[in-house]
């Protein structure tokens, strides 16, 4: 019986941190889902500091600029499958003091299948990058694989501000 203490209290230590995670995970959600409910163009950008394509993203000054120059959008970049929110790299690229701009960890880290976050607010995320464009709490547009072309960015923000029918 005294082998079993130890397993039974490492087992209810793992569902605890479980329904911790889970719980911060909706907690984030519900703040991300407040941010984007509003009539203003919201930018959802989920990213890793370890992830090629988004430094790729941010040389050459490309989400800096991007962000100075739509200062009616918000910026909401949530760093996924990392431990660290990687405000560091972000500094280095001129990215996190602008007023539109808002970051956040994503509390599940890992980056194994089977364990990883594939959903958030209830849509798929498969791969880093990923950037959702939102207007009054609708996803108006999602480039769910990869690398982004900050001119098409742009044209799905100015598609964004018409009204459309719901």
């Amino acid at each position: 019986m005294k082998r079993f203490i130890p397993l039974l209290l490492m087992l209810a230590a793992a569902v605890s941190l479980r329904a911790t995670d889970d719980s911060a995970v909706r907690a984030l959600e519900k703040e991300v889902a407040a941010i984007t409910a509003g009539p203003r163009i919201t930018v959802v950008h989920f990213w890793a500091p370890w992830c090629s394509n988004c430094k790729t993203e941010l040389a050459n000054h490309g989400w800096s600029t991007f962000i100075d120059s739509n200062f009616d959008v918000k910026f909401v970049f949530i760093t996924a499958w990392n431990a660290e929110d990687g405000r560091a790299l972000l500094k280095q690229n001129d990215v996190g003091g602008q007023e539109n701009f808002q970051l956040f960890l994503h509390p599940n880290a890992s980056r194994k299948a089977g364990e990883k976050m594939t959903t958030f607010m209830g849509l798929p995320v498969s791969w880093l990058p990923t950037t959702w464009v939102f207007k009054d709490g609708q996803l108006r547009y999602a480039l769910n694989y990869g690398e982004l072309r900050f001119p098409i960015l742009q044209q799905l923000i100015r598609d964004s501000e018409d009204e459309w029918k719901h």
